[in-house]
């Protein structure tokens, strides 16, 4: 078996792929209601910004798809799931820039990358 160092690019999108599964599995099953989707969208964006190399997060609960889904119940508030997320994160390494994003498709939490860029100086 050959030594494989990966690349930097390789690098900033695995941590991109670390901060994602931390912040949905961390996350997944809080209770969450309108009154509190604003605070639990800041922790979880705070709790997310901490790890390593990892710059900006922008966490989004999307209003309208949790009210839906609490009047369909008995209870004033819904356990988060991905449904109701939309999630930007911005990780740098070494002179790599890596954004992915999380965003409700066809009614599946679906995390990509949008964009890997060189902003080494």
């Amino acid at each position: 078996m050959s030594d494989i160092t990966p690349t930097d690019p390789q690098e900033a999108c695995f941590e991109a792929g670390i901060k994602f599964g931390s912040l949905y599995h961390q996350f997944a099953g809080t209770p969450v209601s309108p009154s509190s989707a604003a605070s639990v969208a800041q922790a979880m964006e705070e709790a997310i910004e901490n790890q390593p190399h990892c710059v900006d997060v922008t966490v989004d609960v999307d209003g309208d798809r949790l009210a839906a889904d609490i009047a369909e119940g008995s209870a004033s508030y819904t356990e988060l799931t991905g449904r109701f997320l939309d999630v930007t994160l911005v990780i740098e390494y070494e002179g790599v820039r890596a954004t992915a994003e999380m965003e409700l498709v066809d009614g599946y939490p679906l995390m990509q990358l949008t964009a890997v860029e060189d902003i080494a100086q």
